[in-house]
This record gives C-alpha cells, sequence and structure tokens, in this order.
C-alpha cells in the first residue's frame, strides 16, 4: 500500500463553534445542502445506507448512495462509498469502497476539520487513478462549500438572535 496513493486528506479551519460545525456534517438535509445532495427528511445513522439525489450539475442524473459507519457527536462522521461513481451503466456494488472520514478538533478561532479518504489502492487499477484525482479535486471544492455555509448560517442565526 502506497499513502501517497491510497489516502487524501483535507484540513480547513472553519470560523464556528464545533457544535455549529457538527450540525452540518451530521444533519443529512444541512449536508446535503453544501455537499451537493438531495437528502430531505434522511438522517445519517450508524450501520445504515443513506442515498439521495445528486444536485451537482452534471452529475444529477446520478444517485449518491453511502454506509454511514461511524457518527460520534462532535467528534467523528464517517461513511463508506465508491469513488467517482458516474457511469450509470456500470455496476460499482461489486467494487471495494473508500472510507470518507469527518473529524472535528477546537482550535483558537473555530473548528478544524480534517477530512479524509482512504483505500483508493483497492479500487480496480482500471480506474483507481481517475477516482483518486477526481475525488481530490472534489474535496477541494467541498471544503470550500462547507466554509461558505457556515458563513451564511452563521450571519443568518446572528440576524435571528437580533
Amino acid at each position: 500500500m502506497n499513502p501517497a496513493s491510497d489516502r487524501i486528506e483535507r484540513k480547513i479551519l472553519l470560523k464556528a463553534p464545533r457544535s455549529q460545525v457538527w450540525r452540518v456534517l451530521a444533519n443529512a438535509e444541512a449536508f446535503g445542502q453544501w455537499f451537493g445532495v438531495a437528502l430531505e427528511g434522511k438522517r445519517f445513522v450508524a450501520g445504515e445506507w443513506t442515498q439521495g439525489q445528486i444536485t451537482y450539475p452534471g452529475y444529477e442524473h446520478l444517485l449518491w448512495n453511502v454506509l454511514v459507519e461511524r457518527v460520534e457527536p462532535e467528534r467523528v462522521f464517517s461513511f463508506r462509498w465508491h469513488p467517482y461513481a458516474v457511469e450509470q451503466q456500470y455496476d460499482y456494488t461489486q467494487e471495494p469502497t473508500t472510507l470518507v472520514r469527518f473529524e472535528l478538533e477546537d482550535m483558537d478561532g473555530g473548528t478544524l476539520l480534517k477530512v479524509s479518504e482512504s483505500g483508493f489502492d483497492h479500487i480496480p487499477q482500471a480506474r483507481r487513478l481517475k477516482a483518486f484525482r477526481m475525488d481530490s479535486r472534489g474535496w477541494d471544492e467541498q471544503m470550500n462549500n462547507i466554509e461558505e455555509f457556515l458563513k451564511i448560517n452563521l450571519k443568518a442565526h446572528e440576524r435571528q438572535e437580533e
């Protein structure tokens, strides 16, 4: 196993308390709003599958399907999925999954969010590199998405308290 090709890692300091970051991670509807998947009325429960229609432009024809692995309030949220599973005619169910893990840590000025996705070395070689590259780019974008989502929600929350 090669750590450089098996694992994607991202970190971002979010200027929000851990409880608010947790809420937009572990609340399925809020998660879906910044992540780009319709999860209205859904919940993340460890050991259960969660599905929703992808809302990201160009990928709306795809179903987002994850097996929730861990939900440790305000600490860890993780799930398994098939990385870059975008070909509708291809059956990914026989392939291994990767593990996506979100970890929260208090930091001066907010909450450090660490995201990792591991297990790419087990993905079939024919699609491994593309899945790694596309998910790597995707996590860059998702870190921006959650940061922007939190900024908007914090401002809305402040207005409600006025």
